[in-house]
Order: C-alpha cells, then sequence, then structure tokens
C-alpha cells in the first residue's frame, strides 16, 4: 500500500470510522496481533503499524486475530442469535410469530428491533406478517383459490386476511394476481450489508444498504414494474448469497446469477459492456465513451454507471477517470477502491 494510503487508513483508525470496516486491517507490531479499524484496544503510533486488505495477509505476516475485536469475524454479520430467529421464520413462515418469541431465542428486543429496521426497513412483526402474505401472494399468482391461500398463510380469519393484505399490498387478494411480485433480502459481505431484490427468474437489484437514496430506489423500481415487494429467498438471491460469498474468498471472478437490467436502451448497452471489463482490469468513462463511437459521452457514461442497480455483478466499480482517480462510487469510493485492489490482487 502506498504511504498515503497507509496514512489515510491511520486516520481511520484513530477515528475509530466505521465506513472502513473491512475495507483493511491493521497490523500492531509492537503486539503481533491484528485489528479491524473500530477495535476498541489502545491505538499504536503509526510507525508501529502495517495494513492489510484481508485477514489472511495479516496471518500470512505472523500477525494474530485481537481477542477484543475478532477481526476474524465478518464485522457486519448480523448476530448469531438473530440469524437462527430469521432462520426459524423462514423455515416456518406461515407461523403467526410474535414479539414475546423472541425470548426464546434469548435476544435483547430492542437488538432485533433496530436490526430488522436497520437491514429490512421494518420490525420483526411487520416483517413476518409480510412473510406470510408473501406466501400467500405467490400462491395466488399461481392460480390458488384465495381462501386456500388465505389458510396456507396461517390466517384463520378472512376479514383478518384481507384487512392485513390491503394494508401491505393496497388491493384486495382477488386483485394480487395481476401484480408481479419481487422478493427482498439481505446479504452480510465484508465490506457492509448489501439489500437483494429478485423474481423467481432474475435478480434487479443489489445495493449496499447504506447507499444514498437506496429506498427511492427501491420504490422507483417497484413502480416501474408495478410490483409488490415481500421478504423472501427465491433462486436467484440463493444463488448470488453463494457467489458472492465465493467473490469476497476470491475464488469466483464471474457471476453466473440470472439478472435482469432495467433502463433505458443507453443505458443497458453501457451496462452490457461493463460486464464485458476482465476481472482486475479498469477503464475509464472517456474510454467507454470512445469504444461506444459517442466521444463526447463521458458524463452520460458516468450516469449510466451511477444508475446501475447491481453492484459488483454489473462492475461500475472498475469505471475510473482518465488520470486515474477514482471518481464517485454509489457504495463509497473506500469500497471502490477496494473492490478493484482485491480483484487485481487476485487477476
Amino acid at each position: 500500500m502506498s504511504a498515503v494510503r497507509d496514512m489515510e487508513y491511520y486516520q481511520a483508525l484513530i477515528a475509530k470510522d466505521p465506513t472502513y470496516l473491512g475495507t483493511f486491517y491493521v497490523g500492531v507490531n509492537t503486539t503481533g496481533v491484528f485489528c479491524h479499524v473500530t477495535c476498541p484496544a489502545r491505538k499504536p503510533k503509526f510507525e508501529n503499524c502495517t495494513f492489510f486488505q484481508v485477514p489472511q495477509q495479516a496471518l500470512e505476516a505472523g500477525f494474530r486475530p485481537c481477542k477484543r475485536c475478532h477481526p476474524l469475524l465478518n464485522p457486519h454479520q448480523a448476530e448469531p442469535a438473530l440469524l437462527h430467529l430469521m432462520e426459524a421464520v423462514d423455515a416456518n413462515p406461515e407461523r403467526a410469530w410474535h414479539s414475546d418469541d423472541i425470548e426464546a431465542f434469548y435476544i435483547d428486543p430492542s437488538t432485533v428491533r433496530r436490526q430488522f429496521k436497520k437491514r429490512f426497513a421494518m420490525t420483526f412483526v411487520e416483517y413476518v406478517r409480510a412473510r406470510r402474505l408473501g406466501l400467500a401472494l405467490k400462491l395466488i399468482k399461481r392460480g390458488v383459490p384465495v381462501m386456500e391461500a388465505q389458510l396456507a398463510a396461517g390466517y384463520g380469519s378472512g376479514s383478518g386476511f384481507r384487512e392485513a393484505f390491503v394494508q401491505l399490498v393496497g388491493k384486495a387478494p382477488a386483485f394480487a394476481a395481476h401484480y408481479q411480485v419481487l422478493e427482498t433480502a439481505c446479504v452480510d459481505t465484508p465490506l457492509g450489508t448489501m439489500r437483494v431484490i429478485a423474481d423467481e427468474q432474475a435478480l434487479y437489484l443489489l445495493e449496499f444498504t447504506d447507499r444514498i437514496h437506496l429506498d427511492r430506489e427501491i420504490d422507483d423500481l417497484r413502480r416501474h414494474i408495478q410490483a409488490i415487494l415481500v421478504p423472501g429467498y427465491p433462486a436467484p438471491i440463493l444463488q448470488i448469497e453463494a457467489e458472492l460469498s465465493a467473490y469476497f474468498a476470491g475464488s469466483c471472478r464471474q457471476f453466473r446469477t440470472p439478472i435482469h437490467l432495467l433502463g433505458t436502451p443507453f443505458q443497458q448497452r453501457v451496462w452490457t459492456i461493463l460486464q464485458t471489463i476482465p476481472y482486475g482490469e479498469t477503464r475509464s468513462y472517456s474510454g467507454l465513451a470512445q469504444y461506444m463511437e459517442y466521444p463526447t459521452g463521458a458524463r452520460a457514461v458516468a450516469q449510466a454507471n451511477a444508475a446501475n442497480r447491481l453492484a459488483i455483478i454489473v462492475p461500475c466499480h472498475r469505471v475510473i477517470q482518465s488520470d486515474g482517480n477514482l471518481a464517485g462510487y454509489g457504495g463509497g469510493v473506500t469500497r471502490k477502491r477496494w473492490l478493484i485492489d482485491h480483484e487485481q490482487s487476485g487477476a
């Protein structure tokens, strides 16, 4: 790493800046341990620090993991008890789960509330209700009678089912067949949690959850295709979760999860070209414009990049300025730099 970047990382270390979590690890030469950026331990002097991109590099250099911040664990991973709770809900989505059920998993209710709001923009009770209604909605879309779908989703009361359905969808169950169903989940990565949206066939969105205006982006997507959004795990979400895990481990260079591109013809052309940029390489905005025979279109290319809804898969992070400057990135320039370094180190 360059001296300038080392100093940037050291300043982030002193500030315990959480936006750098997962983008670097610091080895402390005087103690022989390595840590996350937010480690509560006393901070070393700059000259006693060695910075690494991934934990494996620190281990290979002879550093051992800190026992206070546990740098071998994904810093963005949800708590094990919370994941266990979510697995239980997903294994039995038709059950009428309540907030009292949280106690059986020995989790602080305030933690569950905070995590679900952060990950899904809804409470635990709202999440499980949406899972049940999503199950009913998919059955209705397949031609199952409303009464059967209601019972399959665990609703004994027709009026209660209709009221909950209207609250989520805005329409009575009988009208559900006219809407497309999109399902959403969250995937934890070393660089942060990512929001995923897909139907049964393809992926529509993959974005870091802290992306600015993500809620607006999701609303635009939903309105554009007249879709109802519910929590769930269709095949494309399960596939991209596995592929992302392999990508961050350095064993996946090409994503095979089916994707659905929604945009203008120009945007779709840019996004298609982005997918041809080889792993470990970069292109400039002006270079892409020249390639598209639109020499004055560097700004238009940059705007199409910014409109990309499929981070990492459609690799807009591989496009930089002609002078080597990274420029902007929806997930943050620090993540963009990490992704480029990650790919170039494994190319």
